[in-house]
């Protein structure tokens, strides 16, 4: 097992070594102070005591008023106490919670570092909006990554947790994912892999659906893991970028994961936290990233002949250059594609009718959840 850096060797040590409080709590100091991390404990003190305060108030004013004289206030106030008492056992034992909860969080993040820093990467407890290009970015609102484990050499490769929010009041809904994230040298074409054993009984768990038009049946036992999809015209592209031996990989190391190759990432979504300190989980992840990173080569001299000036690229010219090298023609695999005689190699980069997929309506979610909602509504009905 060896690191996504390719320059230190896998490990896990830091993960589950025990670990002195004193270092915990300097670290979180350290955070706090840079402001890379905010004193939860303090602000949770400061809400409970407004709550507290806020709810007591509006007992004894709604007391008072209902009084008929200041006698009988005064008496009704004092039975107020174990209302009082009990708002306060609340309060504190929310507090405590909090409290076990930071404490454990400090833990992990001083774990986590030590992990980033033994395996040559760096770690961030969080980072606002993050700027990925991926289907699941650019969802809802409040959205953060945290516990981010960042490498930057020899080429960026990123696990972190992230969430973001949809809807608003009752229908507020939280969602939540792990991602890794790897920098590519050259912009491909949009495609998507839809795990399927990931899958629910209503279809594809991923934010975005897209049109059945462009998916993409490949050869062997790839479809049973895997729907690809990849804009319509690209169909030899994908079949240059997913050699037999690239999809045994992913099919051996990714098989549970939700990829999209989006301009110049590679992207590996799931429903679970990815930046965690369970060794086993790191191995499988770092396993999965070692698989595609010594393939990368071939996908970073592909080129794009509709980018061709002067014309004469067209749909098909990079298209039968793409299936050659994926039929293993050596001069293909090398030079993935052929410019007609006077005309330069095509620039790295996407043809516009190359750079996304295009998406559909969930129509059989939507109408389940408006059948679901006319059948509450009947059953209320006197």
């Amino acid at each position: 097992m060896s690191d996504p850096t390719a320059s230190t060797p896998f490990d896990p040590g830091a993960l589950t070594e025990r670990v002195k409080r004193a270092d915990v709590r300097a670290f979180a100091r350290e955070l706090r102070a840079s402001g890379r991390a905010e004193n939860a404990v303090v602000s949770s003190i400061v809400a409970v005591v407004l709550v507290v305060v806020f709810s007591a108030g509006m007992m004894v004013i709604g007391t008072l008023s209902d009084a008929r004289s200041l006698a009988s206030g005064l008496s009704a106030l004092s039975e107020l106490g174990p209302f009082v008492m009990v708002l306060l056992a609340g309060g504190l034992a929310y507090l405590v919670s909090v409290l076990i909860s930071q404490s454990r969080a400090a833990t992990r993040r001083y774990r986590l570092d030590r992990f980033a820093r033994a395996n040559g990467m760096r770690y961030l407890p969080q980072v606002r909006s993050t700027a990925l290009p991926g289907m699941i970015f650019g969802v809802g609102s409040y959205r953060e990554s945290f516990d981010v484990v960042r490498a930057e050499r020899p080429r960026r490769v990123e696990f972190a947790n992230y969430v973001y929010t949809t809807g608003s009041g009752k229908h507020r809904r939280t969602h939540r994912w792990g991602y890794v994230a790897v920098k590519i040298d050259n912009r491909l074409p949009h495609i998507v892999l839809d795990a399927t054993g990931n899958n629910s009984l209503f279809g594809s768990n991923l934010p975005t659906l897209y049109k059945k038009e462009q998916r993409l049946s490949l050869e062997g036992d790839f479809d049973r893991y895997f729907a690809l999809y990849c804009p319509e015209g690209y169909e030899r592209d994908a079949l240059y970028l997913f050699t037999p031996d690239v999809m045994a990989r992913f099919i051996d190391n990714a098989a549970e994961l939700d990829v999209e190759i989006v301009d110049d990432w590679l992207l590996m979504y799931t429903k679970r936290k990815v930046s965690t300190t369970d060794p086993a989980t790191w191995e499988w992840l770092f396993g999965a990233v070692d698989a595609v990173l010594d393939k990368l080569g071939q996908w970073e001299r592909w080129r794009d002949e509709r980018l061709v000036v002067g014309g004469g690229g067209g749909r098909s010219g990079g298209g039968r250059a793409a299936y050659a090298g994926a039929r293993g023609d050596r001069t293909a695999a090398s030079r993935p594609v052929t410019s007609p005689p006077g005309l330069r190699r095509p620039p790295r980069g996407v043809a516009p009718e190359g750079r996304r997929l295009a998406t559909r309506f969930p129509w059989l979610i939507s109408g389940l959840v408006l059948a679901a909602l006319a059948l509450t509504w009947l059953l209320d009905l006197p």
